[in-house]
């Protein structure tokens, strides 16, 4: 069983871009993250038919995509340092 397919590639994406361009936090990743794997359990759409370890698969790259989004928008509002001549 597979633990990534082919929706994991959106998953990477959307949580990349949420964590750089947004001002959500943890707790908001995390509810809006779980709760979508666990609505995905009632709804009747081919899409959301997916194994266990799919499901574990998606959390994990939602977490490293949301964690380098913030990454990347930590460094991207960092002021530079004054260059001294």
């Amino acid at each position: 069983m597979a633990l990534v397919n082919y929706y994991s590639i959106s998953h990477l994406f959307i949580w990349l871009l949420l964590g750089r361009f947004t001002r959500i936090g943890w707790a908001t990743f995390l509810i809006l993250s779980l709760g979508w794997e666990l609505l995905e359990l009632v709804l009747p759409f081919e899409f959301a038919v997916e194994t266990i370890d799919n499901k574990v698969g998606d959390m994990i790259v939602n977490t490293l995509a949301f964690s380098v989004g913030l990454k990347w928008r930590q460094t991207a509002t960092q002021k530079p340092e004054p260059q001294q001549s």
